[in-house]
């Protein structure tokens, strides 16, 4: 197996590990029973379980990132649709994982994970802006589209701990969300119309 191959490998098996438990409750033992490798093999490509934590947490948000870079073509509403089912996907895919990067106090939070994770949402506002075919946003719509994020992500946080609706009405729920949010924007910004 190639160097990058075997890192790669060790990334899957914490992320794997992530699907089942939290990650600050992985430890370097659970990652290199699952992979099949020695604790030395571990050290040799990661100096500490916590840079391996890191890694496969910016696994995560590139998955994010990927699933928002998959729009579909056509009307803005049916592009919109498919990144937020990108979005569930990935994070339901990623679940343990996903939590710990968005959870209030998690230990595995870093100023390199809080930049990935700006680094989504910074993507998501810009798919949207394209997809609504405004190049230069009002202050009212960029604060408007940042408030809708965290709506995303709060309702996915609250989703895959309680899966208290259906997936499949979840994105709709969420787009028609920025639907009013924008309705309501347009309403107070005289700037411009984009809903």
């Amino acid at each position: 197996m190639t160097p990058q191959a075997r890192r790669d490998d060790l990334i899957r098996a914490a992320l794997d590990l992530f699907g089942s438990r939290a990650p600050e409750l992985v430890t370097v033992d659970d990652i290199v029973a699952r992979a099949e490798v020695s604790r030395p093999l571990f050290y040799r490509y990661f100096s500490s379980l916590r840079e391996l934590q890191v890694e496969a947490l910016r696994t995560v948000t590139d998955g994010l990132i990927d699933g928002l870079a998959g729009l579909e073509e056509g009307p803005p509403e049916t592009r919109l649709r498919a990144a937020v089912r990108g979005l569930i996907d990935v994070a339901d895919h990623y679940r343990a994982g996903y939590i710990a990067l968005l959870r209030g106090g998690s230990v595995i939070a870093t100023s390199e994970t809080d930049a990935a994770i700006d680094e989504v949402r910074n993507r998501a506002v810009a798919l949207i802006l394209d997809a609504l075919g405004v190049s230069e946003p009002s202050p009212l719509l960029l604060l408007t589209l940042r408030c809708w994020t965290a709506v995303v992500e709060g309702a996915l946080l609250s989703w895959l701990q309680e899966r208290t609706i259906p997936r499949e009405a979840l994105d709709t729920w969420l787009v028609d969300q920025l639907t009013a949010m924008l309705g309501t924007t347009a309403a107070h910004d005289q700037s411009r119309t984009f809903t």
